[in-house]
């Protein structure tokens, strides 16, 4: 892979990756690290999936893959932040 590719594909993953914060309601206890290698996945594996249900080339944006990966960046930043114990503090009391 040449350094475009890698560059690309880093700038593609933190875009899908705050997407997918984005799309997940309330705040998410995960640095930016963990939110660029979920959406590098997210990307990858998204792309992988549109590609399986031939909806990956299409004419002008490819909107359905763009959903696929973001959707999968939702899920995974909620993991991320469930793995992580982000999701709700320490003492048992959920914040608002």
């Amino acid at each position: 892979m040449e350094i475009s590719g890698i560059f690309t594909a880093i700038v593609i993953g933190i875009v899908i990756g705050v997407l997918g914060r984005l799309a997940i309601p309330g705040r998410q206890r995960i640095g930016i690290l963990w939110t660029l290698l979920v959406g590098i996945a997210a990307a990858l594996i998204g792309t992988g999936l549109a590609g399986a249900f031939d909806v990956a080339e299409t004419d002008g944006i490819d909107w359905i893959e763009l959903a696929m990966q973001i959707g999968l960046a939702a899920v995974g930043v909620a993991g991320v932040e469930r793995l992580k114990g982000g999701a709700e503090p320490s003492d048992g009391v959920p914040r608002v």
